[in-house]
């Protein structure tokens, strides 16, 4: 089956391929029947390669990752100074680290300032938004005693442009990082950021808006004692049976198309102990759920728009995804709920009954035998 990357493919540094190029079959469909062949009998063999790497790695490492920073749902009021006419000239894929400072109050109302640093990252929008994406580095002994001590890099998810439209699209895309997270534990944590940006060459305050700090990868896997593969090519028998279902059937209850497990877009692999491989979605911003301005669905899908639904996930057995169809509709008073906690009361309210009526047409969805039938079980990736 061939699983095409939509709209804006993402490179990795060092990703790993499996072997004969197979990868190349999905995304240039360059390749002889034979070397497909080849490549698809030595995927188990490479995963546990993978895996075995990983491992030692894992025991290499001293690092401990703590996630005692996620466990709070309140947004951590924060100001980043940083030189923002420099950072967003940083367009180039490897960019440069920058000096940048964290404050904030601490519980005792004291003001702590921390020296860190800051890169460019991304793709689509670090060229077309106004404050790019960035990677912070909040490593070493600067935030000891701190409450984000335990963090080493992780993504900061910013606005795209200064306006309270585009700030509802970080607050949505948080809404959904939450509602994967109550589906299964196996996701990234994620907490808000009421974060002011100063401009350290002028001192003078940018804006203040809400933004996303992510649970980085290796951390996520060191929750359950596994490990991040970087390995292109998976294909549905090389991932655990029931993720792999799970996640698929998400990305079509929030209607996002903007992803490749095989290409490791939107997407990362953790293996574990057990030798099973999970994978593990991020990065939601072109969901219909979110309906952002400037999200769009790949030309290739039989969908126009990122609200209409285009089942993308692997197939199973309808005994598999009753189970699966079963799990969100145990979830479905916990998901909804969110839009109307602390966090949910943040988004304007026509969002938030916007976003419940569309996840209804889900649940209408799979609780509909014959629609169920033909928008997922015989829509699925073989």
């Amino acid at each position: 089956a061939i699983l095409p990357i939509a709209r804006r493919p993402k490179t990795r540094n060092n990703t790993a391929e499996f072997p004969q190029g197979r990868y190349m079959v999905y995304s240039r469909l360059r390749c002889s029947a034979l070397v497909v062949a080849l490549a698809v009998s030595a995927i188990p063999t490479v995963l546990a390669a993978q895996a075995d790497d990983a491992a030692k790695d894992k025991q290499k490492k001293e690092k401990v990752y703590t996630t005692a920073f996620f466990d709070s749902d309140e947004p951590v009021a924060v100001t980043l100074s940083i030189n923002i006419k420099r950072i967003r000239g940083d367009k180039e894929d490897d960019a440069p680290w920058r000096n940048a400072t964290l404050t904030y109050a601490a519980a005792d109302g004291k003001k702590t300032e921390i020296p860190i640093k800051a890169k460019t990252r991304g793709i689509w929008r670090l060229k077309n938004c106004e404050f790019p994406p960035l990677r912070l580095n909040l490593g070493g002994k600067t935030t000891k005693g701190t409450v984000f001590e335990g963090l080493d890099k992780p993504k900061l998810v910013s606005f795209c442009r200064n306006s309270d439209t585009f700030e509802q699209y970080v607050l949505q895309e948080f809404q959904l990082y939450r509602a994967y997270s109550l589906l299964t534990p196996m996701s990234h944590k994620a907490r808000l950021l009421h974060m002011t940006y100063a401009d350290s060459a002028t001192g003078k305050p940018m804006t203040t808006r809400y933004a996303i700090l992510l649970e980085e990868p290796d951390a996520m896997a060191a929750r359950f004692n596994g490990g991040i593969l970087d390995a292109k090519g998976a294909r549905a028998d090389d991932l655990d049976r029931d993720h792999a279902l799970l996640v698929g059937l998400f990305q079509y209850f929030i209607a996002n198309t903007d992803f490749s497990v095989s290409g490791l877009h939107n997407f990362e692999l953790m293996t574990r102990a057990d030798g099973t491989v999970v994978p593990i979605a991020y990065d939601f911003d072109f969901a219909g759920a979110i309906n952002a301005s400037y999200a769009s669905v790949d030309p290739q899908f039989p969908v126009k728009q990122v609200r209409d639904r285009f089942f993308r996930g692997y197939c199973g057995s309808p005994d598999e995804y009753q189970k699966t169809f079963s799990l969100f509709r145990d979830k479905k008073d916990a998901i909804y709920g969110l839009y109307s906690d602390k966090i949910g009361q943040l988004l304007n309210k026509r969002v938030s009954d916007e976003t419940l009526k569309f996840f209804g047409d889900f649940y209408k969805t799979i609780d509909d035998a014959r629609r169920a039938k033909r928008d997922i079980l015989e829509s699925c990736v073989r």
